[in-house]
């Protein structure tokens, strides 16, 4: 089973996040930063806030469905608000995105907040609403279930340090992972979690039994060039022991977002 976490970015590296998505073939694509607009919408639209322009693809939700017409698609929105086609306003959502292929079995599955609520009347207030997705799978394949997490954690401008928001986001995490895992079968939690390697989201995951494979890797950068920052961890992926990893790779090339894919190998 291939397992592939990203931060997409909006989908302002469109054509190659597409391409990318396609070539790499995952059975499960967590995705963060995704966008849907539940009417007709251009291709490109604006996001603007407080002076700052992004390109956005308003439809990547559906972009990314269109490319993976062998896997069922799960969206999970966070809030609604206005992007720009010129001065048209165009309603989207945005959240999070699971991509399973339909050759296994979603058995179990929820979605919840972990910083917030959901923001109907615009993009919300900083630090913005979060949400994460649990699902249990059964692979068919090898005849065992695993469960798999992942979230989009909560920017907060003051930088990636603890708080104690980011403590209860880490909580809630492990509570709503608790809802769907039996704790006897691997587990795999992944996404942009917006924190230090040194956080104490690691200490609450740990008592799940999780260790992360991108520092237990020695890895230090989890970033593409299109991020001009300092601070180059933003990206997790954590397993439990039974998880059997094949392979695992922060993926350097093509680049597709401002932050690298984590691509994990499930044997």
């Amino acid at each position: 089973m291939r397992i592939i976490s990203l931060n997409a970015w909006g989908g302002r590296l469109h054509e190659a996040l597409i391409a990318y998505i396609k070539q790499a073939d995952p059975d499960v694509l967590c995705l963060q930063e995704v966008l849907r607009a539940p009417g007709a919408s251009p291709g490109w639209s604006v996001y603007r806030d407080a002076g700052l322009e992004l390109p956005q693809r308003a439809n990547l939700f559906a972009e990314i469905s269109a490319a993976l017409p062998g896997h069922d698609g799960f969206f999970c929105p966070t809030s609604r608000g206005a992007l720009f086609d010129g001065d048209a306003a165009i309603v989207a959502e945005f959240g999070l995105a699971t991509y399973v292929r339909r050759s296994h079995s979603v058995i179990a599955q929820a979605s919840d907040f972990v910083h917030g609520s959901f923001s109907a009347g615009g993009w919300g207030e900083h630090p913005r609403p979060r949400n994460a997705h649990c699902i249990r799978l059964f692979s068919h394949g090898n005849a065992s279930a695993i469960t798999i997490a992942h979230m989009h954690g909560l920017r907060d401008p003051a930088g990636k340090g603890d708080t104690a928001t980011r403590e209860e986001q880490a909580l809630a995490l492990a509570g709503l992972i608790e809802r769907v895992w039996p704790g006897d079968e691997g587990l795999v939690v992944c996404g942009d979690f917006n924190v230090l390697p040194d956080s104490k989201t690691f200490k609450i995951l740990a008592r799940l039994g999780l260790s992360d494979l991108v520092t237990g890797n020695g890895l230090v950068d989890t970033r593409t060039s299109y991020y001009l920052k300092e601070g180059r961890f933003a990206d997790y992926m954590l397993a439990t022991a039974e998880v059997k990893v094949a392979r695992f790779e922060v993926v350097k090339e093509p680049e597709v977002s401002d932050h690298r894919a984590l691509l994990l190998d499930v044997g």
